[in-house]
């Protein structure tokens, strides 16, 4: 009897050990993929142009996964040597929490979550277990750890004289690569806007207010009630602004986009998603919005899977960004993958020559497509980094 129990413990613990080795992985590989679907051939022109160019994405998911950023991985979008190899001078990395069960576009409660499950298989430390605030502090944990061991590749950039820093090191060189902190949805602050102050200290320099759901701040574009700003929104809005942290639109119900279009003193962005004009999906912006965005000097990052721009092509992605271009100025055009984020994309962040040959396939020219592909980011973000002053007594 004693045998047959040490056996079934054995087993179970086998068993275990192969779930918490597998299961992750197994996980992300069915949900961020690469399509497979041709790509454009690149000319020499593209590839010239982008050793050039001042790349910047607004949006990536990738600390959600259980993986060496350091190392490049058979799975997944992006690490350290996929973005050296897209010549990505400057990743925002989002902090996602929390995500509901059966998510969808339409309509979602917030009275569930898939991501605790995939924190628990990831052994992620007790204290992440169950609350949305530490998922996010372990996330900036994991950037810092892996800013410490990249031997200098991999600098972490949280005020102008970083971001400054970083560009000037990089003259005519794919290292270092920069990441910036951004969360994905507030609601990780528990309702007490004192944690905000913890995130920033953490440096976390962008957020958006909602994802997928309904919270204390802000209706989402794909929650219920679909509302505007609380109180506590505004109040969080105005925070960011003074201490220097760029306030993201992304899900954002149209009520919580118009309030905040109406209060911002700095410019906003809208770090990942597309426009209503080339694919009609909810979360894509309308053209009214756009101009919106653009009168605060902010920016519109483009996506690159389906939800995004109707489909996963290159020139699907420059569409969107040419339309942007068209309304409201080439200033006003950015990148925003979305990369990691349980997305199907056409390439990783190591062919991101791709959006440049589309880019030049659409008419776009070089310093349009400088402008686009980072040079509007780092105008952006150098301003928004800096603090506003007290307002006079």
């Amino acid at each position: 009897m004693r045998r047959w129990l040490i056996g079934i413990l054995v087993v179970l613990i086998v068993a275990a050990g192969a779930f918490f080795t597998l299961a992750p992985g197994m996980l992300e590989r069915s949900m961020n993929k690469v399509d497979g679907k041709p790509l454009a051939e690149v000319s020499e022109r593209a590839k010239a142009l982008h050793k050039t160019l001042t790349v910047v994405d607004l949006h990536s998911d990738s600390l959600l996964w259980s993986r060496d950023f350091l190392d490049r991985a058979k799975r997944g979008h992006m690490d350290l040597p996929r973005l050296e190899d897209g010549n990505v001078a400057l990743q925002i990395l989002a902090s996602t929490t929390k995500s509901p069960k059966g998510q969808n576009y339409d309509a979602n409660s917030g009275d569930t979550d898939n991501i605790t499950g995939l924190v628990i298989a990831q052994l992620q430390p007790v204290r992440t277990w169950n609350s949305l605030l530490e998922r996010s502090l372990w996330h900036a944990e994991k950037l810092h750890r892996a800013v410490a061991a990249s031997d200098g590749q991999l600098v972490a950039v949280a005020d102008r004289a970083q971001l400054d820093a970083l560009i000037a090191a990089r003259q005519g060189k794919a290292v270092p690569v920069g990441a910036m902190l951004s969360i994905e949805g507030l609601h990780g602050l528990k309702g007490d806007i004192a944690n905000l102050d913890k995130l920033y200290a953490a440096g976390f320099r962008m957020a958006g207010l909602t994802h997928f759901f309904d919270n204390e701040l802000a209706g989402s574009m794909h929650g219920l009630k679909k509302g505007g700003l609380t109180p506590l929104g505004r109040n969080v809005v105005t925070r960011m602004e003074a201490r220097g942290m760029i306030v993201d639109l992304a899900h954002c119900s149209s009520a919580c986009v118009a309030d905040i279009l109406k209060m911002a003193r700095r410019p906003v962005v809208s770090s990942h998603g597309g426009v209503q004009a080339t694919c009609k999906v909810n979360r894509n912006l309308s053209d009214e919005q756009i101009r919106g965005v653009a009168a605060t000097g902010g920016l519109i990052g483009i996506g690159y899977w389906d939800a995004a721009v109707c489909d996963t092509s290159p020139a699907s992605i420059a569409k969107a960004m040419k339309h942007v271009r068209d309304l409201v100025g080439i200033n006003h055009v950015a990148l925003g993958s979305d990369y990691d984020g349980a997305t199907t994309v056409r390439f990783d962040t190591s062919k991101l020559v791709q959006v440049t040959q589309a880019l030049i396939d659409a008419g776009f020219s070089d310093d349009e497509i400088r402008a686009a592909m980072g040079g509007n980011a780092i105008r952006v973000l150098s301003a928004g980094l800096v603090p506003l002053a007290p307002p006079a007594p």
